[in-house]
């Protein structure tokens, strides 16, 4: 029981760092990996953000 639990939580510090790994949306360093992106591989999402925070 004691080795499920700290499995468990061994997975989610796991998760939870893999996910903070990102650039953060709108810095220069987002920008610049957005724009090596093929823009096809856009989402909408990204392409408004860019739109707001690289451009303007």
């Amino acid at each position: 029981m004691k080795s499920k639990i700290m499995l468990i939580i061994a997975s989610l510090v796991v998760v939870c760092g893999l996910t903070a790994c990102g650039a953060e949306v709108g810095s220069k360093e987002w920008c610049e990996e957005l724009k090596a992106k093929d823009k096809g591989d856009w989402t909408a999402n990204e392409a408004k953000d860019f739109a707001k925070h690289c451009i303007f």
